[in-house]
């Protein structure tokens, strides 16, 4: 029911928006902006090119509400601009990889305030930054397919959709990155050591 009237509300606003109505771009810039530069965020690994981006998905959602037929939920239609534009961006910044910043999910005083002892959290950040590490190191068709599932939990037909590709596609980049994943992982010595196909790929 709370999902219906989330997407009522979204069909409204863009339909403001198509209308130029300022104050409905600036409600909708409130409620997705954040899901939208988290997701830049991960799959870009740069906040100032996250920032770009989400800049460029909010002009292009001004310019072009109109365009959106209501065929999907708009958080699906504006995702999919942000990940246009952040295949874009990564192509623009690839030369800066170097550049690119940790990304922390939460704090280790945030992970003992659920009980965990200091070696438990300790342990949990390490395992965190092994993981961001090898996230980054994905190619951003993969990232983008792994912060979509476990980061904005779609399912594959939805994924399909904003990254423009078959679900076999989805599910096939899907595979080689959990694939990827374990070798980087165990490269650094968490879980099993790679094998040679796998640490290859």
């Amino acid at each position: 029911m709370i999902s219906g009237m989330a997407e009522e509300l979204d069909v409204d606003l863009i339909r403001r928006v198509a209308a130029r109505d300022r104050e409905a771009f600036e409600a909708l810039y409130l409620r997705h902006a954040p899901r939208i530069r988290r997701y830049l965020l991960r799959v870009l690994r740069r906040p100032d090119l996250a920032e770009e981006a989400l800049d460029d998905v909010m002009l292009v959602v001004w310019q072009s509400a109109e365009r959106f037929d209501g065929t999907s939920r708009l958080t699906t239609w504006m995702l999919g601009i942000a990940h246009n534009k952040a295949l874009k961006a990564s192509a623009r910044g690839g030369a800066a990889r170097r550049a690119e910043q940790p990304l922390e999910d939460a704090p280790v005083a945030a992970m003992e305030d659920q009980g965990e002892g200091p070696e438990a959290s300790v342990l949990r950040r390490e395992i965190g930054g092994a993981l961001h590490r090898a996230l980054a190191d994905l190619p951003p068709e993969q990232r983008a397919v792994v912060e979509l599932t476990f980061g904005q939990g779609m399912g594959y037909g939805e994924i399909a959709t904003i990254v423009g590709c078959p679900v076999n596609t989805v599910k096939s980049r899907m595979f080689h990155a959990r694939r990827r994943l374990a070798g980087l992982l165990g490269s650094l010595g968490f879980g099993r050591k790679p094998r040679p196909s796998e640490a290859s790929l």
